[in-house]
């Protein structure tokens, strides 16, 4: 039976305590030095009072004793809830405040004092460091062992609830059940740059691959300067939002930079044009891949220069289901429809969220007999390769007739003076909602083309009610498009 999470990452940590886990500028934390953090961490928290089943809420900077309070908490069998940076004073306290015992924190701000009013406060220091406990793991398999807020743009967030069963089954995180492909990409994360927040899923997964593959997770001083920090910190691989590929593509020509380090560059987050990906893969080669998953069940495709060079067809695609996912497209009914019919993605892996923190009726609507509902519309080819065609929940509702943000999205970077394309929907008095685009364009914008080619492909209503035409797309702090931020500027 294999061991329950986390003790794979123990274990490999203990394998080579030698060699280097985590750098950070002039910084260098060998495997030994983390082990003895995650140890200290452990007496503390154990010391604390807190153990199996308890909720530790952790908030950090990404730093090798954030990721140790992690740890610990993890071993010690506790429910680690990660409190992400730019969370609203609206926010916090349902995150914080739900069945939370201890909150762990570099230094927390007054905001989310405030939110974790009657929860233990634990700084990370002296104190909480000053016992040490061989880390070892307890959790049971039906225990919660982490839960993971999602953004919020709908509302209260959701906490994304996974079991110490389905975190042993990570598709990255037990290297002993790593697929040939997870092998390979493993093979690349020699440097690994690590970045935003360790509340990220993606950015852990990513991460327990690195580590688990005798890798060093590299730590930039301050945000990271994209293309430069590749180059100065010598990175091997490296996740990117698609406005960071954006801004890669659109750097490159006029700078430059040393980038054949590069053994993996990971591309996901959100829809990317297909002319876009394929200048990709033109200027960085077989490195490049497009990623699609989500938080509730992971890694689910991915994209690579090889498939599109021996199937063209797939550059529009988001992929292949990777080995540990099945994966199915339904009608509204739930049953599956021929090859080359739109409908919504179910999948089904061993891991899988539980369901979302307190919200039976969310989590009825989501897991149906072990399958879960991705909620993004799609198809598969003949080859097998996902298109995707927006978001089920994406809508806009214009004169009650339903448009689906994402195809006039692809409709839009059609156009071969389109970069990006983004669209949302506002409140209208006349329709209800409208749509509005906007655009990162080469050259002059032909504004009426944009809007043949909607109409052409998706009809007349379609069209949007604007166009704009903006120099850049401003960002949330998990690097997706900022929507509610560009309605600000039409």
């Amino acid at each position: 039976m294999t061991d329950l999470y986390p003790q794979a990452m123990l274990d490999s940590l203990a394998a080579d305590p030698d060699s280097p886990a985590f750098e950070h500028g002039t910084r260098v934390v060998s495997r030994l030095e983390v082990l003895d953090l995650v140890a200290r961490f452990t007496g503390g928290l154990a010391a604390a009072g807190l153990g199996r089943g308890d909720g530790v809420a952790i908030a950090t900077a990404v730093t090798p004793e954030g990721f140790a309070a992690q740890l610990a908490a993890a071993a010690l069998g506790c429910r680690v809830v990660g409190v992400r940076p730019g969370l609203t004073e609206a926010q916090l306290p349902h995150v914080v405040g739900r069945d939370v015992a201890a909150l762990v924190a570099d230094d927390p701000g007054p905001e989310l004092l405030a939110a974790a009013d009657g929860v233990r406060v634990l700084r990370i220091g002296p104190g909480l460091l000053s016992t040490a406990e061989t880390p070892v793991a307890r959790g049971r398999a039906d225990d919660i062992a982490s839960v993971t807020f999602t953004s919020g743009s709908t509302g209260a967030p959701k906490g994304v609830a996974l079991t110490y069963a389905a975190m042993t089954e990570h598709w990255s995180w037990q290297p002993a059940k790593w697929s040939a492909d997870t092998a390979e990409l493993a093979a690349g994360y020699g440097r690994f740059l690590l970045f935003g927040t360790l509340t990220s899923a993606v950015m852990q997964e990513h991460l327990g691959l690195c580590l688990l593959s005798g890798g060093t997770a590299v730590i930039p001083e301050g945000p990271p300067d994209f293309p430069a920090v590749l180059e100065r910190l010598r990175i091997t691989a490296s996740l990117l939002t698609v406005p960071r590929l954006h801004q890669l593509l659109d750097v490159l020509p006029t700078t430059e930079v040393d980038l054949s380090a590069l053994r993996v560059l990971l591309v996901a987050g959100s829809p990317l044009a297909p002319h876009r990906m394929a200048e990709a893969f033109d200027r960085f080669g077989p490195v490049v891949r497009q990623g699609y998953g989500l938080t509730e069940v992971g890694f689910l495709t991915s994209l690579t220069a090889d498939d599109v060079a021996a199937w063209p067809p797939a550059l529009r695609s988001v992929g292949r289901p990777r080995t540990e996912v099945d994966l199915e497209v339904r009608d509204a009914d739930g049953n599956a429809v021929p090859t080359g019919t739109t409908g919504e993605i179910w999948v089904r892996t061993a891991y899988v969220l539980a369901g979302y923190w307190r919200n039976e009726e969310e989590t009825a609507d989501l897991i149906r007999d072990g399958w879960v509902r991705t909620r993004d519309l799609g198809h598969l080819d003949e080859r097998g390769y996902l298109h995707l065609t927006g978001r089920a929940r994406d809508v806009i509702i214009v004169n009650a007739i339903v448009h689906y943000a994402g195809a006039i999205e692809r409709a839009l970077t059609g156009h071969p003076g389109v970069r990006e394309a983004y669209v949302a929907g506002a409140p209208d008095e006349r329709t209800g909602e409208a749509a509005h685009a906007f655009v990162v364009v080469d050259g002059e914008p032909d504004l009426d083309g944009l809007r043949a080619r909607v109409a052409r492909e998706l009809g007349e209503a379609a069209v949007p009610s604007t166009i704009t035409v903006v120099d850049g797309v401003p960002t949330l702090p998990s690097g997706k498009p900022d929507k509610r931020a560009l309605l600000t500027q039409r």
